[in-house]
């Protein structure tokens, strides 16, 4: 069976070659059917023979299929195409993190901190359905276009209550980013192993370096179990110190010290201070706008508040006795060189008692009254008008003829 360029197996069209890996090879196909593109994992051909490999291969694809989440390469199918095993997966168009280092250099950390966000959230996921990745590193995480990371190649993942595909003398992943309890060869592995693989890589995004960035594969082993790393914040004094103190619970030695769960790593991550703003570009400035809005309608509710108030002052009840000293005091001055109706006041002056309707002119009259005696028969009544007495002396002494 040939998998050239242009060559047809089964019902898909090979395309191209995406990438190699330990046990097989990675096509870019095209359904001739539906047209769709999607990505064709190969089990080797010199490796097809292996009874153990063909498990771990068979064994790959029934934990791809068991896991749906946006930060997974998602299986389509497995069929098998001239007796050949192959596996037919989502298709996804980008970069791995690895290839990123490599053509720009350490990541902003807003950008490392978002994508390693994802892989987390796509470990979570498979951590709680007891699947162990075992293989993480940068190049099984792949960027798309869109800025999310799709995390690929479960092909040595497992089960936790499943010990058959560790092979006697073999160590599995890449010896950069395995934890101490995988360079030991321990059956016990869990979730927390896979948590110092994800420190290692944020380092490495984060510095552009590795943690233990040795030669030999002896000395990268020994590092792993027995040297602690330059702290990052070391290698990069532009880190956040919080960042810092992540990366390095992360990968501590020992699993009990580590990040206990995903979910947990997680949270201590986005907890980084101005690490999470620019992971969501969009929604600043909705927020703005919307606060900007607030903003308007809360100063709006002000003036309207302050021009009621001032209203009520204006023209509330309280309007007519706080205005009539005033008023009082004007006609005061007119009604003074008119001595004439003095006397048709007077027969008024009787009918005071039995008109109590018109309460204003008795206001009048005990006012203009009021000059006529205000030290003998109302003390009391020249005190709550302190204000008025200057200018009713005034006007005393013009209409004092008039008095009978």
């Amino acid at each position: 069976m040939s998998f050239e360029n242009g060559s047809t197996v089964g019902d898909y069209q090979i395309l191209g070659t995406l990438g190699a890996g330990g046990m097989g090879k990675v096509y870019k196909v095209r359904n001739v059917i539906s047209d769709r593109i999607e990505a064709m994992k190969v089990l080797l051909p010199d490796l097809a023979g292996a009874a153990d490999l063909a498990d771990r291969f068979v064994r790959e694809i029934k934990v791809q299929a068991s896991l749906e989440h946006p930060n997974i390469a998602s299986l389509h199918t497995a069929l098998r195409v001239e007796n050949q095993l192959v596996m037919l997966m989502e298709f996804v168009e980008g970069e791995t993190l690895e290839e990123r280092l490599k053509r720009g250099g350490p990541l902003p950390v807003p950008d490392a901190v978002r994508y390693i966000s994802q892989v987390l959230a796509a470990l979570s996921y498979a951590h709680q359905r007891g699947v162990i990745h075992r293989d993480i590193k940068p190049a099984n995480m792949m960027l798309t276009g869109a800025g999310s990371v799709k995390l690929m190649d479960f092909g040595i993942a497992k089960a936790a209550a499943d010990r058959r595909l560790t092979m006697t003398g073999t160590t599995m992943g890449s010896l950069y980013y395995m934890s101490p309890e995988q360079i030991k060869g321990e059956q016990t592995l869990d979730a927390r192993s896979d948590l110092y693989s994800v420190g290692v890589s944020l380092y490495e995004l984060g510095t552009g370096k590795r943690p233990l960035d040795v030669d030999s594969q002896c000395e990268i082993m020994s590092a792993h179990l027995q040297t602690n790393p330059v702290p990052p914040i070391t290698v990069d004094p532009s880190l956040p110190q919080a960042l810092n103190d992540v990366i390095l619970v992360a990968v501590g030695k020992e699993a009990g010290k580590r990040f206990q769960t995903a979910d947990a790593f997680r949270n201590a991550l986005l907890s980084v201070g101005g690490a999470v703003a620019p992971a969501a570009p969009v929604p600043p400035p909705e927020r703005a706008a919307s606060g900007g809005h607030r903003g308007l309608w809360i100063a709006a509710g002000a003036l309207a508040t302050v021009l009621v108030a001032i209203g009520l002052i204006q023209f509330g009840p309280w309007r007519k006795t706080a205005a009539a000293p005033p008023t009082q005091t004007a006609p005061a001055e007119t009604a003074a060189p008119a001595p004439a109706p003095a006397p048709t006041a007077i027969p008024a002056a009787a009918p005071v008692e039995q008109t109590p309707p018109p309460p204003a002119p008795k206001v009048e009259q005990r006012e203009k009254a009021a000059p006529a005696a205000p030290v003998v028969r109302r003390p009391v009544a020249a005190a709550p008008v302190p204000q008025q007495t200057p200018p009713q002396q005034t006007t005393s002494q013009q209409p004092s003829p008039p008095q009978p």
